[in-house]
């Protein structure tokens, strides 16, 4: 620890930022507890606004504290929505009139806005459905919530070929969504791939989730194929992190 001229003890924010990491670790300053602003910070390792205000900073930028306007700073609280794979995506779920987001919320409460358009599919997309550039596709935009807060976002791409005049072009897909839709018009998705990486947001997605500082997301793109290894569906998700646990289960036999 350097010395001022005075020859007292100098701390460095980083030092500041390592204390209070150590008392959210240990519990004293638990979920949801106000963490001391700058001016008790100040008080307490005689520093300058400056250094008290760059301690905070880094918890911030470390998703551990979030600033509430006008209230302080508080620890980050988190209540995870798991999301179970590959046990979510079973037909003995949305077979029998589930939803596949049900699986992950239980009973807590949700809503969800959907849009629904017609649109030129990108590179990307008709690349993995075997698609002509350019050929039109479904696309269904939604907006997941939980005790009111949006926590992930996904638009999913159908061949408009395939889906068209079916209820998976309406707001409301009906009892077990779109793969039992898909199933009824003869492509039911059996077989599904996921690939999940971890990112810091786009700013319309910092936006629309309302993402406190340092908050990354994880970004998750499943395609559902069926029996004849037809891709049928790409669902490009961009969840929360500070939302979720992602827990898979498999056997070491299947």
């Amino acid at each position: 620890m350097a010395t001022n001229s005075s020859g007292r003890a100098h701390i460095g924010y980083r030092e500041i930022a390592d204390a209070l990491r150590r008392r959210i670790d240990d519990g004293d300053l638990p979920p949801g507890g106000r963490v001391p602003g700058e001016n008790e910070l100040m008080e307490t390792y005689r520093v300058e606004q400056p250094t008290a205000r760059r301690a905070l900073d880094l918890l911030k930028n470390e998703g551990l504290i979030i600033a509430r306007r006008g209230s302080g700073t508080f620890v980050r609280e988190f209540r995870p929505i798991k999301r179970v794979s590959p046990d979510r995506l079973r037909s003995e779920v949305w077979g029998v009139g589930r939803s596949i987001w049900s699986a992950d919320l239980g009973v807590r409460p949700h809503a969800a806005g959907t849009v629904v358009s017609v649109e030129s599919a990108p590179a990307t997309i008709t690349d993995v459905l075997g698609l002509e550039d350019d050929a039109p596709v479904v696309v269904r935009s939604r907006r997941f919530e939980v005790d009111g807060r949006v926590v992930q976002i996904s638009r999913s791409y159908y061949p408009e070929t395939i889906v068209r005049g079916s209820a998976i072009t309406e707001v409301n897909t009906g009892d077990g969504g779109s793969y039992a839709r898909l199933a009824e018009l003869g492509h039911e998705p059996v077989r599904f791939r996921e690939e999940l990486r971890a990112r810091m947001p786009r700013e319309p997605e910092r936006k629309t989730l309302a993402l406190a500082q340092g908050t990354p997301v994880v970004e998750i793109v499943r395609t559902a194929y069926t029996q004849a290894g037809e891709a049928i569906e790409v669902n490009e998700m961009v969840l929360d992190a500070s939302s979720y646990v992602i827990e898979y289960r498999f056997s070491a036999r299947d």
